[in-house]
C-alpha cells in the first residue's frame, strides 16, 4: 500500500460522524524508545537520514524527533528527555516499560475534537478526555494542540489530535521518507474494526489480520526500505 493511494474502510460506510468536523486522516506514527540517542543513530544508519529535532514536552518528561512521511503525515520518534526531571507519573506511550524501540500507536488529525469524542462515546468507545499540550520548536516558535490520551500499544485504536490554528509539523523542513505500507494485527480484528468505526476513522493500511497486537510501518529510506515495528530492520 502506497501512502495516499487509498485505504480500506473499517466499519460501516457511515462510520464518519457528521457532527465531528472534517474527516479524520493519518496525522503521525509514534515510534517510542527508552533510549532516544541510540534509536536516532540506528534510524540514521538504516535509512541514511537523520531525524530532525522536534522539541520537549514540558511536564511529560519526553522529547521528540521527526521525519516526514509524505501526504501531510509524519513519523515521531519519542523518548525520555534528559533535560527534564522525571515526571510525576509514567511517561506516555509506555516508554518507561519499554526494553527497546517500538511502533506503539498512531494519531489521526481531526477538527472539533470535543464533538468527535462525544460521537465516539455515543457509539460505545471512549477515547478519553482531550488534553491541551504545547511545545517550543527549535526556531523559538510554539506549537499548541489538543489530544486524547494516547495508548501504549495495547490496541489499534488511534488517539485523536486537533491542531487548531497551529501550523502542522509536516509543513516544516522535514526530510521525507515515504510511507510504503502500514500493517497491523490484532487478536480480534472485528473488535479493532468496531473501535475504528466508533471513532469514525479509516484504517490507512492493509486489512487488519489476526495475531498478537502490533503495528509495522515500512518507509522508503535512502538505502532501501526499512520496517519499523518491534525495532527497525532493513527489508
Amino acid at each position: 500500500m502506497t501512502h495516499g493511494s487509498g485505504s480500506e474502510e473499517t466499519g460501516s460506510p457511515e462510520a464518519e460522524p457528521p457532527e465531528a468536523g472534517s474527516p479524520a486522516v493519518l496525522d503521525h506514527l509514534v515510534y517510542a524508545t527508552p533510549d532516544l540517542d541510540r534509536t536516532l543513530a540506528e534510524i540514521a544508519e538504516l535509512t541514511g537520514v537523520r531525524p530532525v529535532t522536534g522539541g520537549s514536552h514540558p511536564g511529560r518528561g519526553t522529547c521528540n524527533h521527526l521525519l516526514g512521511l509524505g501526504g501531510g503525515a509524519y513519523f515521531e520518534i519519542i523518548g525520555p528527555d534528559p533535560e527534564q526531571p522525571a515526571p510525576d507519573g509514567p511517561r506516555w506511550f509506555g516508554i518507561d516499560a519499554l526494553t527497546g524501540p517500538r511502533l506503539v500507536t498512531w494519531a489521526v488529525r481531526v477538527t472539533g475534537i470535543a464533538a468527535r469524542v462525544a460521537a465516539a462515546r455515543a457509539r460505545g468507545h471512549d477515547p478519553g478526555t482531550p488534553v491541551a499540550m504545547s511545545r517550543r520548536t527549535p526556531d523559538g516558535g510554539r506549537l499548541a494542540w489538543q489530544l486524547t490520551p494516547p495508548g501504549a500499544g495495547a490496541g489499534l485504536a488511534p488517539f485523536l489530535l486537533d491542531w487548531g490554528d497551529t501550523p502542522h509539523p509536516s509543513g516544516g523542513a522535514l526530510p521525507v521518507l515515504p510511507l510504503v505500507s502500514l500493517t497491523a494485527s490484532h487478536p480480534d480484528p472485528g473488535a479493532a474494526r468496531a473501535e475504528l468505526a466508533a471513532l469514525g476513522v479509516r484504517w490507512p493500511g492493509e486489512p487488519v489480520t489476526a495475531g498478537p497486537t502490533g503495528l509495522t510501518a515500512v518507509l522508503a529510506g535512502r538505502h532501501g526500505r526499512v520496517a519499523f515495528g518491534r525495532g527497525a530492520v532493513a527489508v
